[in-house]
């Protein structure tokens, strides 16, 4: 998220028409829109949304996929009713937008969180899965919440701190080759110092030829080029998440 004409370019893509299959929650201070399998199941993954917030429709399609595959998904408002970032906004001004939206400022809303899982869904195998903003939000918890079984960080990292390689939690790092936001030297660099650090399994993929959102943000259904890829990286997501939760 670092490059300014368009340090992060999640606008692609969006599936403005998908409605969710969930219903949107109060837990503690935070809304979060809570989804959950057809049925009772004790695994349950927090999704952490991208710049565009915990409403945008992509992340709620991620959030439903998760619930049909036998996960209570839970998607909370980590900005904690601030307005989320928009495709018409200035990207001159993002930093300052970000200033009161740090990724590794969470701690609270993902304790109100854990506690909702555990004592309202008898959650006792809880993952996360992040993207863009939530990508850095779920390599940050890996680094403090070993509770935590498993995460899959797509497209997102930690640039900064001397313990940042030091998972504490098994996590799956999935890249795209052409990111301009995250260039292949940082995760060729994440890649060497979790080789040298990191005493948990780990995981780092990258997908030739892919861009920065196109988990989560590009349609397999009009991008017939990208399908393979897309589809490729949902599986190896469910993958990592049954392996370990």
């Amino acid at each position: 998220m670092a490059n300014e004409a368009s340090p992060c370019p999640c606008d692609i893509g969006d599936r403005m028409e998908y409605g969710g299959l969930g219903q949107e929650l109060q837990i503690g201070h935070i809304q979060a829109y809570v989804v959950k399998p057809s049925t009772v199941s004790d695994k349950a993954v927090i999704v952490i949304q991208d710049i565009y917030g915990w409403q945008l429709p992509n992340t709620r399609y991620m959030a439903d996929m998760l619930a049909a595959n036998g996960y209570v998904a839970v998607c909370p408002d980590f900005y904690v009713g601030k307005e989320p970032w928009s495709t018409s906004h200035d990207w001159s001004k993002f930093q300052e937008w970000l200033e009161d939206k740090k990724p590794t400022n969470i701690n609270k809303e993902v304790d109100v969180v854990l506690t909702f899982l555990k004592e309202k869904c008898g959650s006792k195998h809880i993952g996360a899965v992040g993207f863009c903003w939530g990508g850095v939000v779920t390599h940050y918890l890996a680094l403090l919440y070993p509770g935590i079984k498993a995460g899959v960080s797509v497209y997102g990292i930690i640039r900064e701190g001397d313990d940042r390689y030091s998972l504490k939690s098994p996590t799956l790092f999935i890249f795209g080759e052409n990111d301009h936001v995250i260039p292949l030297e940082q995760v060729t660099t994440l890649e060497a110092n979790l080789k040298e650090n990191c005493t948990v399994d780990y995981q780092v993929k990258i997908f030739p030829g892919q861009t920065h959102g196109f988990v989560h943000r590009k349609r397999e259904d009009v991008n017939p080029e990208d399908k393979l890829s897309i589809e490729t990286a949902r599986k190896d997501m469910f993958n990592w998440l049954n392996k370990y939760m």
